[in-house]
C-alpha cells in the first residue's frame, strides 16, 4: 500500500480545484448555469480541503470541512 504524504493530498486537491474551473468554461459558454455553479462549489469544495490539510486543521466529513473552513477562515467567525 502506499503512504501517501499531506504535501501529496494538498497538491491532488488543488489540482482538481483547477480542472474543476476549467470544465465550468465549457458549461458557461454552453448556458449551463446550474451545472457551472455547482462545479463552482466543488471547485471550491476541493480547494478549501487542501487549504484545510495545508493547516493542519481535520475535518472527515463534507460539512465538517464547511464547518471548519467557516471557524478558522472567515471573517466574521475571527474576533478583531
Amino acid at each position: 500500500m502506499t503512504e501517501y504524504k499531506p504535501e501529496d493530498y494538498i497538491k491532488y486537491r488543488f489540482g482538481r480545484a483547477l480542472e474543476t474551473v476549467e470544465e465550468v468554461k465549457t458549461h458557461i459558454d454552453n448556458k449551463f448555469w446550474n451545472t457551472a455553479i455547482n462545479r463552482l462549489y466543488y471547485a471550491c469544495f476541493y480547494a478549501v480541503g487542501a487549504l484545510l490539510v495545508q493547516h493542519k486543521i481535520e475535518a472527515s466529513t463534507h460539512a465538517g470541512i464547511r464547518q471548519k473552513f467557516g471557524e478558522h477562515f472567515s471573517s466574521k467567525s475571527q474576533s478583531v
